[in-house]
């Protein structure tokens, strides 16, 4: 056998050898009569923040630099 089968089914085997068993909890009861404080949902647009725009041309970089430049622009 080779000893890449052996180890992807060594493991399967394994586990399907295991016992499942269930949770200990179990929730039981009327789930429906609680009392839980819930706001209702309600829809919102997927779209309501868009914000359309348009493509523009680059403005001149130096200017933008020296606007945003330490010393406020002053050249």
């Amino acid at each position: 056998m080779k000893p890449l089968f052996l180890v992807v089914a060594l493991p399967l085997f394994a586990s399907g050898c295991a016992a499942t068993l269930p949770p200990e909890v179990i929730a039981s009861g009327d789930l429906a009569d609680l009392p839980v404080d819930v706001r209702p949902v309600r829809y919102q647009s997927p779209v309501s923040g868009y914000t359309h725009r348009v493509p523009v041309d680059p403005k001149p970089w130096r200017n933008q630099n020296d606007a945003q430049a330490p010393d406020g622009g002053a050249s």
